[in-house]
């Protein structure tokens, strides 16, 4: 019984010997080498570049305060649309006592010179009136009393806009009320009921009261790199895609390419905006990060091939066309001058017809 135990086992181990060494053989032995195949076809082909940029209003206004002061009431937020000459805000003035002064004491003055004013036309008039002193004499007296009335009318609507900021004579036109200068969509508001504002002067740009833009007329703005600006022209049409909203695509028409280029992180780019064509009912916000398609190059109806059975060597071109079948297949190595490629399809200009067939890249085989 152990002899036959022995025989068996001895033939377990020979068999799986042999099949090792049958399996390393088959492993090592050279496999033909296989080939995918491309049969050219006639279509269009165009090539594209992308932009990255974002969407912006075209008009985009900051509204600041035309006095100083403080914020003692705010009307509208952010969101909500605003006609021009709408009031936004209200500023309470806290007035420059030096120029406080200085009104309270013109209007003083000006209080003086309308009671001599009115001494000196009530004697001209007793004397006008006995005919002692001529029409002349009492028109001037007159008229030099009309004045200091109206100077005086001025010294109080000069305090009055110091100290309050705004005058009885043009209550309408008050400066203490901050009004929109554009019909838009309020996008900011970045000041506080109490915040101090400052207008707007040579050394200081003024506080902003609010940010209004017009959100019916966008534009997209990005930039291009300089090897494809020189492809540009304005008019060109455009196809945008919103990040965040990536079901909503539209159209757009390229109106300016900057004439000069900017330095972004070492490579020379040029700034490039689009008028967009909003669809109607889209919720586009300012400031959306979007791409922009724009087709540089295109040909119409011609012949390609895969671009990967293209062998470039040089400043030649070459693909392997496929001869017989089988057994028998062989590979023509031939010259053709090829055209526009998008990338993953090329134009082949001359030297192949259709209905001849080309090598590809070589089969990977799965292991």
């Amino acid at each position: 019984m152990k002899k036959y135990l022995k025989v068996i086992l001895a033939a377990v181990i020979v068999l799986v010997f042999i099949g090792t060494f049958v399996f390393l053989y088959m492993k090592s032995k050279p496999q033909p080498v296989a080939y995918d195949e491309f049969s050219p076809k006639v279509t269009d082909i165009s090539k594209t570049t992308v932009i990255t940029g974002t969407i912006e209003p075209r008009d985009e206004v900051e509204v600041k305060p035309q006095i100083s002061g403080i914020i003692t009431d705010i009307y509208k937020e952010a969101g909500e649309t605003v006609e021009a000459g709408e009031v936004i805000a209200k500023v309470k003035v806290i007035p420059d006592m030096g120029q406080l002064s200085s009104a309270e004491a013109r209007v003083r003055l000006a209080e003086i010179n309308l009671k001599q004013a009115e001494v000196n036309h009530e004697r001209e008039r007793k004397l006008y009136d006995r005919q002692l002193v001529s029409a002349d004499e009492y028109d001037n007296v007159r008229q030099a009393l009309d004045q200091a009335r109206e100077e005086k009318k001025a010294a109080i609507d000069a305090l009055e806009v110091v100290r309050d900021g705004v005058s009885s004579s043009n209550a309408s036109a008050s400066s203490t009320l901050i009004r929109s200068t554009i019909s838009g969509l309020i996008l900011d508001v970045p000041v506080k009921v109490g915040n101090s504002v400052i207008l707007s002067n040579t050394f200081n740009d003024g506080t902003t009261i609010a940010t209004v833009a017009d959100m019916g007329d966008l534009i997209f703005r990005g930039n291009i790199d300089e090897t494809e600006v020189g492809r540009l022209v304005t008019g060109m049409p455009m196809k945008i895609t919103i990040g965040a909203l990536q079901n909503l695509k539209f159209g757009a028409s390229l109106e300016y390419i900057s004439p000069k280029a900017t330095d972004n992180n070492g490579a020379n780019q040029f700034e490039i905006k689009a008028a967009v064509t909003v669809p109607a009912g889209s919720d586009i916000r300012s400031g959306y990060s979007a791409n922009a398609e724009i087709e540089l190059e295109s040909a119409k109806g011609v012949l390609t091939v895969p671009e990967s059975a293209i062998e470039f060597s040089g400043e030649d071109t070459y693909v392997y066309v496929v001869k017989g079948s089988g057994e028998d297949k062989t590979y023509e190595r031939r010259k053709v001058v090829t055209g526009l490629s998008d990338g993953i399809n090329i134009e082949i200009k001359s030297g192949l017809k259709k209905g001849e067939k080309v090598r590809g890249p070589q089969k990977v085989s799965e292991k």
